[in-house]
């Protein structure tokens, strides 16, 4: 990851390759926010008119690359559209994208810098993470010699020298670090990250950063008696795991449970997807890859919470070993599931994990997962739904997402759902689907609902749009994996320290 740091440099005299500023849109036309006063004199106090000749219009993710004032001799500018700001106030997310769109048009610049409006610690933080995202890319398997990033990114911003920004880089650092961690295990082909790989790296990283890290072989998980998890992982080659990973500060303010669904491949089983539906399904491991990465995060961050943490890891494969429609799971508690289709797999490895979660009695639980097309289909590839028992702990993960940056809407988990998966089963005590082609994601979510212990909030995170990119890069987000909700997980520590 390149290195970032704050300066109070000015804009116009800063030594580097490239110079990011924002742009503002304004009726018709654009404006420069306050910080490019010694910019725009270096341009003889024309910027605006050179921007605007050049097609600048200030809408966000925009980006008009000038020449410096003095060829040669003087860093590119590259202004970035900020949107609109009616009120005067810049929205985060929009200083975040703006961060990511300018570092990815600078390309191969080997340093860069960031004059973008900072007037508090939370936009130092944003314009870090857009930078630091925004820069992202995945070449491990490339065979030509890939330019990497910038090696020096650098925010410009009066405050460089208080505590208060010096933390947020920091934050910024630990945080993207942990999405750009998540977005490497979302785009590892599955051949070379199965469910015995990612133990074997959450081992590693655990010990790397002193937090204590289980694993459950299929040994361990059979004498437990976690059928679901066994019953998704019986027809592969690759064995399932069961991960925990726990941290345990002194004097916790409060103790959440993050449980992840971690699918390394879905081909569906037995109820086979189409060849094109398999094609991103090593991305079904991403709700487990978060949880992972946002744990580490705060343990390194060392933010006052407790957090436990379980990703329920599998490989769901056809075989002549796997689990058959109308076969019957016991979970781990001791519930009994007739699976109807093979392809609603991750349910069932999030329901032993939920259970489990519920006995360390945490006061949050919250599990993120890639779960339904359903979900994609209502809200899109862009926004997560989220789902709970109460709505004051949804509303308090939703409003974590806002202040994250990261894209969520509130589904309801309706009582009539639970009701027909209980129904949909002669044999067993639920169907882990309700047998009508509608509401698959609340019927869905209820399922989850279902192994929740009484008297725990509890929020269910559908990523199966945003965790996954198929589109070309925009702003701070690339192609594959986004590194969807360890923002939010992150933020929601955070704001309960």
């Amino acid at each position: 990851m390149s290195t970032i740091t704050l300066s109070k440099s000015d804009a116009a005299g800063v030594k580097t390759d490239a110079v990011v500023i924002g742009v503002v849109k304004v009726g018709g036309g654009v404006a420069l926010p306050a910080g490019t006063e010694s910019l725009n004199a270096a341009h003889g106090g024309k910027l605006v008119e050179v921007l605007s000749g050049l097609g600048a219009t200030g809408k966000t993710g925009e980006a008009t690359l000038v020449p410096g004032p003095k060829p040669g001799r003087s860093a590119t500018l590259i202004a970035v559209g900020l949107g609109e700001a009616p009120d005067g106030a810049l929205k985060t997310e929009d200083l975040r994208t703006a961060a990511g769109t300018g570092v990815r048009a600078a390309k191969t610049s080997q340093s860069v810098a960031f004059a973008l409006p900072t007037p508090d610690a939370d936009c130092v933080r944003a314009v870090a993470e857009g930078a630091l995202l925004g820069r992202y890319s995945f070449t491990a398997y490339k065979s030509a010699d890939t330019a990497d990033e910038p090696g020096d990114l650098t925010v410009l911003t009066d405050l460089a020298r208080t505590k208060e920004a010096k933390a947020a880089l920091e934050r910024a650092q630990v945080t993207a670090g942990a999405v750009r961690q998540v977005r490497d295990w979302v785009n590892t082909p599955p051949s070379d990250l199965n469910p015995a790989d990612f133990a074997a790296q959450a081992l590693k990283l655990g010990k790397e950063y002193g937090v204590k890290v289980e694993v459950m072989d299929e040994k361990a998980l059979a004498k437990g008696g976690y059928g679901g998890i066994l019953g998704v992982g019986q027809g592969s080659a690759n064995p399932p795991r069961l991960i925990r990973i726990s941290y345990a500060p002194k004097k916790p303010v409060t103790h959440l449970a993050f449980v992840g669904k971690g699918i390394t491949f879905d081909s569906g089983g037995l109820s086979l997807k189409t060849a094109n539906g398999m094609v991103s399904m090593k991305a079904d491991m991403a709700g487990a890859a978060a949880v992972i990465g946002a744990t580490l995060a705060i343990a390194r961050l060392g933010l006052p919470v407790q957090v436990t943490t379980y990703a329920a890891m599998a490989e769901n494969m056809p075989s002549g070993s796997a689990a058959r429609p109308s076969d019957v799971l016991t979970m781990y508690g001791g519930k009994t599931v007739e699976v109807l289709n093979t392809d609603a797999e991750g349910r069932l490895v999030l329901g032993d994990a939920l259970v489990r979660a519920s006995e360390d009695q945490p006061d949050l639980i919250v599990d993120v997962a890639t779960l339904t097309g359903a979900c994609v289909v209502a809200l899109g590839t862009k926004v997560a739904g989220a789902f709970a028992n109460t709505d004051t702990a949804r509303d308090r993960v939703v409003d974590a997402a806002v202040a994250a940056g990261e894209s969520m809407w509130p589904l309801p988990v309706p009582a009539e759902m639970l009701d027909k998966l209980r129904s949909h089963s002669k044999v067993a005590d639920l169907a882990n689907i309700t047998g009508e082609p509608w509401g698959g994601a609340l019927a869905a979510a209820a399922f989850l609902g279902d192994f929740v212990a009484d008297g725990i909030d509890w929020v269910h995170l559908d990523v199966a749009g945003p965790a996954f990119n198929d589109g070309g890069a925009s702003g701070y987000t690339p192609t594959g994996g986004t590194g969807y909700a360890v923002r939010t997980l992150v933020e929601l520590a955070a704001s309960a320290s």
